[in-house]
């Protein structure tokens, strides 16, 4: 049997404190996934990526622990259409969503490799969505049928298009909930 889950919110002036450890969940929870490396997802550009959006005040992280040690981390924070789709994808979101003020974007979720498929993931989902308390979420990811889209499949996410945050960048897949806050 598992040992029990606890969650914690974690805010911006927080994050720095948990980068190290974070990084190494994303690590484990990325190991083998050579596609996440080829698109030039790292520990470092995450670790980065973090120190960037925690400089927002309504950046939350929430981190699942057992027995003392992270074993799961999700974050994101609330931002307008215009941030999170960026000028040229906006067109092609539904209008609901591209014209919304109650939007967060999910930047990271990741579980470490032995608790996959242990309901963390969902359990980090659901604290981050009740935390943001939006209209509407959306989050990237890595293009195909691996877990994490299967995961967001599950709870409800639609496709909305491809994203790409630069020419040179990798393509990933836009997906959209609508949620009942």
């Amino acid at each position: 049997m598992r040992t029990s889950l606890t969650l914690q919110r974690y805010g911006a002036g927080d994050a720095s404190d948990l980068l190290d450890t974070i990084a190494d969940v994303w690590a484990e929870a990325h190991a083998g996934h050579d596609d996440v490396a080829k698109a030039g997802f790292t520990p470092d550009t995450l670790r980065r990526q973090i120190t960037s959006h925690a400089r927002r005040d309504d950046f939350v992280l929430i981190a699942a622990y057992a027995q003392g040690q992270i074993v799961g981390f999700g974050y994101g924070f609330r931002c307008t259409p215009t941030y999170w789709y960026g000028e040229q994808l906006l067109p092609a979101i539904t209008p609901a969503a591209r014209d919304t003020d109650s939007l967060a974007g999910i930047c990271e979720l990741a579980v470490r490799t032995s608790w996959q498929g242990q309901g963390v993931g969902s359990r980090i989902h659901t604290a981050l969505l009740e935390t943001l308390r939006a209209e509407w979420v959306s989050l990237l990811v890595m293009p195909g049928d691996g877990p994490a889209r299967r995961l967001y499949d599950r709870l409800g996410y639609q496709y909305a298009g491809p994203y790409s945050a630069s020419p040179d960048g990798p393509t990933l897949d836009l997906l959209l909930l609508r949620t009942t806050c």
